[in-house]
C-alpha cells in the first residue's frame, strides 16, 4: 500500500497500523538529518563578483540541469551541501517551515523509495496540496527539460510572478543562477517558468542548497 509521507506535521498520515513502526523510521531519520542541516538558510558567504567565478557557477548549474532533465537524478547528489541539504520550494516564496529539506543520504534514499510520498505544498489556484514522491516531483514539478534552451542569469531575477520572492532574504549571502524559459507564443507568454538553484561555499566548494521552482500565479 502507498504511503503518503511528509517531514513535518500536519502533513504526514499513517496508511495501515501495520506501517507504524516503519513511518516511525523514516521519519525519525528526517528529523534527525533536519536537526543537523542548518535549515535557516544563513550563511557567511559572499556571492560571486568575478566573471571568472560566474562562469563557473553558471557550468556547475547547467550541469545539474542537464542531468535533471535526463532523468539522472542520482547524479546531482554530490553537488548537494553535505551539511545543510537541498531544500526544494513550489514557488517563489520559500517557506522555511514547511519546504521540504533533504540531506544527501535522503535525497539519495528516496529516489529509490518511490513509494513514499510527500506533500510539497499546495497548488496555485486549487489549494490542494501536491503530494508525490520525489522521482516524481522532479520530474513533473521542475521539469528541467523545460529549461534546456533557457535565458541564464546570475544573482539577478529575470521574471516574477504574483508569488513574493523572498530568495534574498532567506539566503542572504547565496549564489543563485536562474534559467528562465520565456513561455510559449500560443499562451501569449503566461506559461512562462523560473528554475532557481541556490549556491553556498563550504570548505572551498561549492554546493546547492535549494532548488526553487517559479511560475505565473493567480
Amino acid at each position: 500500500m502507498t504511503l503518503f509521507a511528509a517531514l513535518k506535521p500536519p502533513y504526514f498520515s499513517i496508511m495501515t497500523s501495520g506501517m507504524f513502526a516503519f513511518v516511525l523510521a523514516a521519519t525519525g531519520c528526517q528529523s534527525s538529518a533536519e536537526s543537523t542541516i542548518n535549515t535557516s538558510a544563513q550563511s557567511t558567504n559572499t556571492p560571486v563578483t568575478t566573471d571568472m567565478s560566474q562562469q563557473t557557477l553558471k557550468q556547475q548549474a547547467l550541469r545539474i540541469q542537464r542531468a535533471l532533465a535526463n532523468n539522472d537524478y542520482a547524479r546531482i547528489t554530490k553537488d548537494i551541501h553535505p551539511t545543510r541539504g537541498v531544500r526544494f520550494s513550489m514557488y517563489a516564496y520559500v517557506r522555511p517551515e514547511s519546504d521540504k529539506v533533504f540531506s544527501r543520504e535522503q535525497y539519495a534514499q528516496y529516489l529509490q523509495q518511490s513509494k513514499i510520498r510527500f506533500t510539497w505544498g499546495e497548488r496555485d489556484g486549487s489549494g490542494e496540496p501536491l503530494i508525490i514522491p520525489l522521482p516524481e516531483y522532479l520530474d513533473t514539478w521542475v521539469k528541467a527539460k523545460t529549461f534546456n534552451d533557457a535565458t541564464l542569469s546570475v544573482n539577478e531575477f529575470q521574471k516574477s510572478g504574483n508569488s513574493i520572492n523572498n530568495l534574498n532574504k532567506i539566503y542572504q549571502n547565496s549564489d543563485v543562477v536562474e534559467f528562465y524559459y520565456k513561455g510559449s507564443d500560443e499562451y501569449s507568454g503566461v506559461d512562462w517558468r523560473a528554475l532557481r538553484l541556490v549556491f553556498d561555499d563550504y570548505q572551498g566548494k561549492r554546493y546547492l542548497v535549494a532548488i526553487i521552482t517559479d511560475q505565473w500565479t493567480v
